[in-house]
């Protein structure tokens, strides 16, 4: 598993870069923010829906401060996805670092 910064995420999503943006948040996380087009399985909702990931593209996993993605890339990896990178810091940091227009909770 991989660490990128919300940086790394930003020039990804501006460059097109072919991807997941797995967001594990709650959904009412999700409806204080979110980022456009990212597949939102919350954590515990991840095992039971595991097909719905594409093996043969990089994932990005990405939650409110970087833990629970974290946990949820290192199962990922754990269950044979080549291509996981955790985003550090979250969407909490990337409000404060790339987009301030994503609402902080």
């Amino acid at each position: 598993m991989k660490e990128i910064s919300v940086q790394d995420l930003a020039r990804w999503r501006s460059e097109g870069k072919d991807f997941v943006l797995l967001d594990v948040r709650e959904p009412d996380e999700v409806a204080a923010a979110v980022l456009p087009d990212s597949l939102v399985i919350s954590m515990r909702e991840v095992p039971a829906r595991i097909d719905e990931l594409p093996q043969d593209k990089p994932i990005a996993v990405l939650c409110h401060h970087g833990g629970r993605s974290e946990r949820v890339a290192q199962f990922l990896v754990a269950r044979g996805f080549v291509d996981v990178s955790n985003v550090d810091g979250g969407i909490d940091a990337y409000a404060v670092a790339v987009d301030s227009s994503i609402p902080r909770y």
